[in-house]
């Protein structure tokens, strides 16, 4: 449940959902897991419908930050998780992120390159980010694998960035605060993405905490969004700035670059539409049954306009 103003109440088999004059009912059997993301009235009744049936409900700000769950007492599904989570193999999976985050930067890079009225690339400098790709299997440490993503990280951003007008002083990938306006609006996508990343881990009863190529908090968070950053963000970002973006649409000092209320009205209604919630709720699915031993770890595919390589 995402946005403001839902109310929420429950007999012993349904959820009842009213907003904006409708109202909606939902069989309690076919949730699991009771998501509230934002500000809704929530009854009692529903409090006690899931409780009473072994289910938990979690809490979020609006922008995906998580607060708590609440589940019955005595059940913590989400200790099983988090304990093969801690016990799984991190090299497997992080070499399998670091791969699937590279192959897509490759394609958004090649489809952008088809665009560009001049070469995109210097001589040889996608061969280096392929020798890199093919490095990763060879890497048997963890600290190895992250030490050459963040390398290809840095080239992608820098080649990226030559699709840019220079008017607009984004060169590469920076800290906050930034001081470009295409830094800027990147970091409001990568926070929307890791917001409904946050909700389907915590949905999902993984410990968003415990991650494989990312360490400390929220950890496997950023490890989820990483190879979906260049579809879901990367590239809607950049289809934006090369339409042009209006002087009034930021204002950038010194110290940091502010972007304006219209321009960040636009911002949430395009990552509204780029962000697969779907794909990420199926991310968690594929972790959760690598972790319990059922299936294989993989990354799922998200459609490019580009050429696609297979992960």
């Amino acid at each position: 449940m995402t946005g403001f103003g839902a109310h929420l109440k429950a007999t012993r088999s349904t959820l009842v959902i009213q907003r904006d004059g409708h109202r909606e009912e939902v069989p309690l059997d076919s949730i699991n897991h009771l998501l509230m993301m934002g500000g809704h009235s929530l009854h009692t009744s529903v409090v006690n419908a899931f409780l009473r049936s072994g289910k938990a409900i979690s809490f979020f700000e609006a922008d995906g930050e998580p607060l708590g769950t609440i589940r019955r007492y005595g059940v913590h599904p989400d200790e099983i998780l988090r304990n093969l989570q801690e016990k799984a193999p991190s090299h497997s999976y992080a070499l399998r992120l670091a791969r699937a985050a590279t192959i897509n930067r490759i394609s958004l890079i090649e489809a952008l390159g088809e665009r560009m009225a001049e070469p995109l690339l210097y001589e040889g400098e996608i061969d280096i980010i392929r020798q890199h790709l093919a490095e990763f299997e060879n890497l048997v440490r963890v600290d190895e694998v992250r030490r050459v993503y963040r390398l290809v990280s840095a080239m992608y951003y820098e080649i990226i960035a030559r699709t840019v007008s220079p008017t607009l002083g984004f060169r590469r990938r920076t800290l906050r605060p930034h001081t470009d306006p295409v830094n800027s609006i990147l970091s409001i996508g990568y926070g929307m993405l890791f917001g409904n990343a946050c909700v389907a881990a915590i949905g999902g009863e993984c410990d968003p905490d415990l991650g494989f190529l990312t360490m400390g908090r929220a950890g496997l968070v950023y490890d989820l969004i990483e190879p979906f950053k260049p579809s879901m963000i990367d590239q809607p970002v950049l289809e934006l700035v090369r339409d042009g973006l209006d002087p009034g649409d930021y204002e950038c000092g010194p110290e940091r670059c502010i972007l304006s209320d219209d321009l960040m009205a636009r911002l949430v209604k395009i990552f509204q539409e780029t962000i697969r919630q779907d794909v990420l709720d199926c991310q968690v699915l594929v972790l959760r049954e690598s972790l319990i031993g059922t299936s294989d770890f993989h990354v799922a595919k998200v459609e490019h306009t580009g050429p696609r390589t297979d992960t």
